[in-house]
């Protein structure tokens, strides 16, 4: 797997290793990471089941107008 540095401020990262309980700024930044990525998952799967119900039903004929 391809590894990225990057910088960050230090207050940010210690602040996510108490809440996340982790003892590692690399474990607690791939958390952030994980969990914004199975949030971004979990909403896509919520919007695809909320829509599909419109794709599915057959359109209601328009009664003829004039």
């Amino acid at each position: 797997m391809a590894k990225v540095n990057i910088s960050l401020d230090a207050e940010l990262v210690v602040e996510v290793m108490v809440l996340a309980g982790v003892g590692s700024p690399q474990d607690a930044v791939e958390a952030v990471v994980r969990d914004y990525i199975a949030r971004g998952h979990r909403t896509e799967a919520r919007v695809q089941l909320r829509d599909e119900p419109r794709r599915d039903a057959d359109p209601v004929p328009q009664p003829p107008q004039g």
